[in-house]
């Protein structure tokens, strides 16, 4: 069985643009910039051993407020200068009741069965609770990536983090 990272997408891997207290998707590739480290942390993780994958709750594209097109443009920049193996996506608005959807663990779960994960073996990064319940129940050791949103989380990550720079150490000095 394999370990792997899973990160969540906007406010890790990308910036997110927070807006009275809540963070969103950028609405287009010029305001796709990266989170300070990212790529550093990414090699790091992937030569300790870890697949690298991204799971993205993306409710915008269902809600119309974002084309689709414009969501893998980022993706697409994502896996060419990122070494994750693969990125998973939910387009679902929120409404619709599926399983993928974070704080489901759909995509986690689909990842693991894919790519044969020991997913006791995994980590999933993320800056919101949604992300720390997905994780937490897909059984996955958790990391929260506090900046200090105007929302709590509803269960409890088994880390807390307030720099992604923070990750290396912290994963590869657990396992």
């Amino acid at each position: 069985m394999t370990r792997a990272v899973f990160f969540d997408r906007d406010g890790v891997i990308n910036q997110a643009p927070v807006r009275e207290g809540h963070p969103y998707s950028p609405s287009n590739l010029e305001q796709f910039t990266w989170v300070k480290g990212i790529h550093d942390v990414s090699e790091q993780l992937k030569s300790g051993g870890f697949l690298l994958f991204c799971v993205t709750n993306q409710p915008d594209v269902g809600r119309g407020l974002q084309s689709r097109a414009v969501v893998e443009s980022f993706h697409e920049r994502i896996m060419g200068e990122l070494p994750f193996q693969k990125i998973y996506t939910c387009y679902h608005d929120g409404i619709e009741q599926c399983v993928c959807r974070k704080p489901q663990p759909g995509m986690v779960l689909q990842a693991a069965s894919e790519h044969g994960l020991d997913i006791a073996c995994c980590w999933l990064v993320g800056d919101r609770w949604k992300d720390i319940d997905a994780g937490n129940a897909a059984g996955c050791k958790t990391v929260f990536l506090d900046y200090g949103y105007d929302e709590n989380l509803k269960s409890n990550p088994d880390h807390i983090i307030t720099d992604v720079r923070e990750l290396p150490s912290l994963i590869l000095q657990a396992t």
